[in-house]
């Protein structure tokens, strides 16, 4: 079987590193994979070991250029199958270009976002099978009218080898973002967007740092609200006790070194970097959103808020901080449940029925 994958993302982060583990899996399934990706990204680089990169323009949803250039690819290729892994024009532009090409599509739908029903019913025509990351996601496609049978959930997965608990590198953190020896370290991984709700965690930490005033809240990650962001923590006066190291690429030494994570999103599809932080052993609290709750279970393995809610946030934060004994049991249960459900593998068999599914017919 061959298949084209197409992704839009630059970055190696969120759905474009899911790709990354599934050109690897379906390689080692017998796939010939080939990847359309953007001139210069990331996400080319990391793939080729596992798939024939093509380099194209990829100019967002108003780049009808998109359009072409795709369907060249499709006729070069001839390919069993188009699995569309993002938005970003390549969505709808995919979607046309397989079709006008006669083959099978397949649309992964990260985010739970919800999008205007009429166009609803337009766009997802274009496609064959429709992949959510999360049941989260399901449900709120289903809601907006995409016929169930051609819904799949697939959830997205975490490498647990590369994300593990036990590094023993906490001199290496402090020294690294200039912790002290008595300080706690709390950490958040997301980009700068209003979803991921960096402004209700800035709300809560007057209440949390009262109580804990040796923590430290390392923020990492880049978009278009860092800078906002910053500026908010500097008037607040919180410049001291929050830290932003920008996007980093080893996260897997940082996160098992951390005390906690924290991610108070308002939307979300599912949360790659909860998937990362519960590898690595981390008790989490996180927004009651999307696919969250799939992956952080109350009194289990962390605690979830409302959207918005900064009192429940700074309560659970300042119960977790408090107890050793209980961030140890979260951290090992939210471990244990990662491994369980959301392993690369599993992620791999499942996209690989789906292509089989519809490349039978």
């Amino acid at each position: 079987m061959k298949v084209l994958h197409v992704e839009a993302g630059k970055h190696l982060y969120g759905g474009a590193l899911q790709v990354v583990f599934l050109v690897r899996g379906l390689g080692a399934e017998g796939v010939d994979n080939v990847l359309a990706a953007p001139l210069g990204s990331a996400v080319a680089e990391a793939a080729a070991p596992h798939a024939r990169v093509v380099q194209i323009e990829m100019g967002g949803d108003a780049d009808v250029g998109m359009l072409g250039r795709l369907r060249r690819l499709i006729r070069a290729e001839r390919p069993d199958v188009v699995h569309l892994h993002s938005r970003r024009g390549s969505d709808l532009w995919g979607g046309l270009a397989a079709r006008l090409e006669g083959v099978p599509v397949v649309l992964s739908r990260r985010v739970d976002n919800p999008e205007p029903r009429a166009w609803v019913g337009l766009k997802y025509r274009l496609y064959d099978r429709v992949v959510t990351i999360s049941e989260g996601i399901f449900r709120v496609l289903e809601a907006e009218g995409v016929p169930r049978t051609k819904l799949r959930c697939v959830p997205s997965s975490v490498d647990v080898e590369q994300y593990r608990p036990g590094r023993g590198e906490r001199a290496w953190l402090e020294a690294e973002f200039g912790l002290a020896p008595d300080e706690l370290a709390v950490g958040m991984a997301a980009q700068f967007i209003a979803r991921k709700g960096h402004r209700t965690l800035l709300a809560a930490l007057p209440a949390v740092l009262a109580a804990h005033p040796r923590t430290r809240f390392l923020i990492f990650g880049q978009g278009p609200l860092r800078e906002a962001i910053e500026n908010e923590a500097r008037a607040a006066g919180l410049v001291d006790r929050v830290l932003f190291p920008g996007f980093r690429q080893d996260l897997p030494r940082v996160l098992p070194n951390l005390d906690l994570l924290v991610h108070p999103a308002e939307m979300e599809g599912l949360g790659v970097a909860l998937l990362q932080a519960a590898a690595c052993g981390l008790p989490i609290v996180a927004g009651r959103a999307g696919g969250i709750p799939e992956i952080v279970l109350p009194g289990v393995n962390g605690e979830l808020i409302e959207p918005g809610d900064t009192a429940a946030l700074a309560r659970h934060l300042n119960t977790l901080l408090g107890d050793a004994a209980l961030r140890a049991r979260y951290g090992a249960a939210g471990r244990e449940h990662v491994v369980a459900r959301f392993s690369v593998a599993a992620m791999v068999r499942g996209n690989l029925q789906v292509y089989r599914e519809i490349a039978a017919r």
